[in-house]
């Protein structure tokens, strides 16, 4: 008798609960840009099936469908069976892993992260930090996040300005990744990390850890390895929340648009804190297409930007186009990953600013854009 893996005794009846209905065809990024049934979420539970019925192995075969995944959720959302994909995903990965198969691209994120502190083994510390109080006691922390700290300082600079105009009282700290992401390609949170940044907020007495990436947010206050945290009392919020409690006066007359991140909006919940901002400096504010709990994935999620980036770029490409047809001048977007994504992927002949909220308000501030 063939022994079961292990991811069907925690997720088979959710994996045979797939009525193969077609709702996450409809809306899975990957699948609109490439139009192929196997990597939709329904493609990848009629695999599963096979291989719990021995029809197939777990194995290498699979690499390329089990790990192109942006991690949207849209599926999710969308699925009137209740199937939690990215879950199940999770823990095939986690399995494939353990017995050896897992994509090369993730097996070098892991080898990286296991001698470096962040994902792009990066040694030297990022230059928003000089002049700025770091490791010292605050009110507030700010992390930034790897993307945020090696990929989009500019965008992390401007918010660090943001907060000095507004007075805030926070320190930054030598971070080391979260290694969230890890999970959702099979690999663990490293504890060793886990407990390094942990014990370096605490040293602060910060009552608040104030996150630039979703992500990473997601990490603090979901995973079992940050504990710590919630321990000491330190509350975690990502920036668009912080924000949205603050009055800025001052207004703009472009037309502006919000790109939903996943990881703010269908995995945290987060949708009406930008709003709110946006909504207070640009009366102009239109709506995508795709929007809130339906908003279209930017493609750079779950490691597929660095697993197959000609992908990436073609999701966030579609997401560009929605934002052209509704004529916006401005797309916002609340995270590092979203905006470095949709810049790469902005065509020439495109005009579109790609920003955060908080660069663009503090553009506004210092009469940078038209008001």
């Amino acid at each position: 008798m063939r022994q079961a893996y292990e991811f069907e005794k925690t997720y088979g009846e959710l994996i045979l609960r797939c009525s193969v209905c077609g709702f996450c065809q409809a809306v899975c990024p990957i699948y609109g840009l490439t139009r192929r049934p196997a990597l939709n979420a329904r493609g990848k539970m009629l695999l599963l099936q096979e291989v719990m019925r021995g029809e197939m192995g777990l194995d290498q075969d699979l690499v390329e469908t089990l790990f192109q995944c942006t991690g949207c959720a849209s599926c999710e959302v969308n699925c009137p069976s209740g199937v939690k994909v990215t879950e199940i995903l999770r823990e095939v990965r986690r399995e494939m892993v353990n017995t050896g198969t897992c994509h090369p691209v993730f097996t070098g994120m892991n080898e990286i992260l296991a001698g470096s502190n962040n994902i792009y083994g990066e040694t030297d510390p990022p230059e928003y930090l000089e002049g700025r109080k770091v490791n010292e006691k605050a009110a507030y922390v700010y992390f930034a996040g790897c993307v945020g700290a090696y990929r989009e300082e500019e965008h992390t600079e401007v918010t660090l300005k943001l907060l000095d105009r507004m007075g805030v009282d926070y320190t930054l700290i030598d971070e080391v990744c979260c290694t969230g992401v890890l999970e959702d390609v099979g690999y663990a949170v490293h504890g060793s990390k886990a407990e390094t940044l942990v014990e370096r907020v605490r040293a602060t007495g910060a009552e608040t850890l104030i996150t630039g990436c979703p992500y990473c947010m997601r990490t603090f206050t979901s995973r079992n390895a940050y504990i710590g945290l919630s321990e000491a009392g330190v509350r975690v919020v990502h920036i668009s929340q912080f924000l949205s409690t603050m009055t800025f006066d001052v207004q703009t007359d472009l037309v502006v648009t919000y790109h939903d991140p996943c990881d703010l909006g269908r995995h945290a919940g987060i949708y009406e804190e930008p709003r709110r901002t946006i909504g207070r400096i640009a009366p102009r504010f239109v709506e995508m297409e795709h929007h809130h709990a339906q908003s279209l994935c930017c493609g750079a999620g779950g490691g597929v930007r660095a697993s197959h980036p000609a992908h990436s770029i073609g999701m966030a490409r579609r997401r560009l186009e929605e934002a052209e047809a509704v004529g916006a001048d401005v797309v916002l977007t609340d995270c590092n990953s979203c905006v470095h994504n949709l810049s790469n992927a902005k065509l020439r002949r495109q005009k579109l600013r790609i920003t955060t909220v908080p660069a663009f308000i503090l553009s506004l501030l210092e009469g940078e854009e038209r008001a």
